[in-house]
């Protein structure tokens, strides 16, 4: 085998399971960086075979960074997962293709589809499939973005895809879901007033990541408030969101409006000055 697995973990005894069993059908070398798990996490991943580091979390793009700039992988290649995250037979079936030819060709990393499952069901309508993230690239050739959110990998060379899906599934309640997306909103606004230095270039003649940054940009130059109702009639009206179900509904409900107007409503409340709502 030519490539080593990262995989980030905190509290993921749900999913670290089905990740790592996926993992070691492409890898003899994965390591896991946990970020102080109080579950079962930490004996999940042992009893696969995972090399195991702790290492405190401060955002998401520095944990990768970290992982990338410290861990002793001993394969050429690295790909890097999330503890919700497995691949699918088809995408190993490609993955060992690609380490039995060598990596053949100019490309030093690999774009990957992701394809969402929300409470229990796959998400492929609305825009929502296929998502791309360069998640397989050559050692010393990626980075990840130093973003306070929605950070990507990024590599200094040509870049391939992969035509088969790895699975996102979320398997947290939606309490933990509500919780998390109401910090990732502050992390927003914090991008959007402040901005952040390097990253990836928006340009809708690019790749995957380099487009959707474009559209972003479109986006954030819209009417605050209406801009997410918009989006949300966009992606589950015109991009057929509907005819994910239920699950569809309620996660088009929240990822693309209640989330976005929620970004919307912080930046009006940080912009008042002071901190709080009348």
């Amino acid at each position: 085998m030519t490539l080593s697995v990262v995989i980030l973990t905190f509290n993921s005894e749900a999913t670290i399971g089905a990740t790592l069993t996926s993992a070691r059908r492409v890898s003899d070398d994965v390591h896991v960086v946990d970020s102080g798990s109080t579950d079962r996490t930490v004996a999940i991943a042992e009893q696969h075979g995972a090399r195991i580091v702790g290492h405190p979390f401060e955002s998401y793009g520095a944990q990768r960074n970290w992982a990338i700039d410290h861990l002793p992988v001993r394969h050429g290649w690295e790909l890097h997962l999330d503890a919700d995250e497995r691949l699918t037979e088809p995408l190993i079936d490609a993955i060992a293709d690609l380490q039995q030819r060598g990596f053949p060709g100019p490309a030093v990393g690999y774009f990957i589809p992701r394809l969402v499952h929300f409470l229990g069901r796959p998400i492929r309508h609305g825009g929502m499939y296929p998502i791309w993230h360069m998640r397989l690239f050559r050692r010393g050739r990626g980075r990840c973005e130093a973003r306070r959110y929605d950070q990507h990998f990024h590599v200094d060379g040509p870049t391939g895809r992969l035509p088969h899906p790895m699975i996102d599934d979320i398997r947290m309640k939606l309490g933990e879901w509500v919780i998390r997306h109401n910090r990732w909103a502050d992390a927003e606004v914090d991008e959007l007033l402040h901005g952040s230095s390097g990253g990836i270039a928006p340009r809708l003649a690019g790749n995957p990541v380099e487009r959707k940054r474009a559209l972003r940009g479109t986006y954030n130059r819209l009417p605050r408030f209406l801009r997410a109702l918009l989006l949300f009639l966009y992606r589950y009206v015109l991009r057929l969101g509907f005819l994910d179900g239920r699950a569809g509904l309620i996660f088009f409900v929240l990822q693309t409006f209640w989330f976005r107007f929620l970004v919307d409503a912080k930046l009006y409340e940080r912009e008042r000055g002071d901190g709080g709502l009348a």
